[in-house]
């Protein structure tokens, strides 16, 4: 696994690097610096990062509000923090979700 996933207070942050309109909701690759995420929902009015923040709070097991893009709203890198989760967990959790 990359360096995408740092501890911070409370939680982690992870670096990603999003792909939105994609046929599927799913983490795609874990590429060192980043993970990166395809999302069905369009890069409009904050769809995506909704998108991005459901997704997670989903696969993590944290409510939404413990989700949060932290930087690059309007980019396709972005820095997510997650709440309640440590990176340990975290980075299991990944590893499943990319058989």
């Amino acid at each position: 696994m990359g360096t995408w996933c740092t501890p911070v207070a409370g939680g982690c942050q992870l670096t990603l690097k999003v792909v939105p309109r994609a046929s599927k909701t799913e983490i795609a690759s874990d590429d060192g610096e980043w993970l990166r995420i395809r999302l069905q929902a369009p890069p409009v009015d904050g769809k995506a990062n909704a998108a991005l923040v459901q997704y997670f709070a989903k696969l993590f097991s944290v409510p939404k509000g413990s989700v949060e893009v932290v930087t690059g709203a309007t980019a396709r890198l972005k820095r997510v923090q997650v709440r309640g989760v440590t990176p340990d967990t975290v980075i299991a959790i990944v590893r499943q979700a990319l058989g």
